[in-house]
């Protein structure tokens, strides 16, 4: 299982390379909003880039629109799907 760091650090730099940010992963905070004016100021095309690459690198799944405004608020957000899946898959 990946540290919590190592983690977000992943997430931020798959944020940057999936959607071309024009910022560096290291600019981007944990708990930063992904979407809206006060945050990255991403749109929905974004966030179905998100749930594919989420479901990709992580196999996170994100069956419906209220789940996705959940997971994909943060990094912090994003990561902790990300370890509740692991949690899931090394319990099963």
């Amino acid at each position: 299982m990946t540290d919590a760091n190592t983690l977000n650090d992943e997430i931020k730099t798959m944020l940057v390379e999936n959607l071309m940010l024009q910022v560096a992963a290291s600019e981007i905070t944990d708990d930063l909003p992904l979407f809206g004016p006060e945050g990255l100021g991403l749109d929905s095309v974004d966030a179905l880039q998100l749930v594919v690459a989420l479901d990709k690198n992580y196999g996170v799944k994100i069956p419906d629109p209220a789940a996705a405004r959940e997971v994909l608020r943060s990094v912090n957000t994003m990561a902790r799907a990300v370890r509740q899946k692991q949690a899931d898959t090394t319990a099963a």
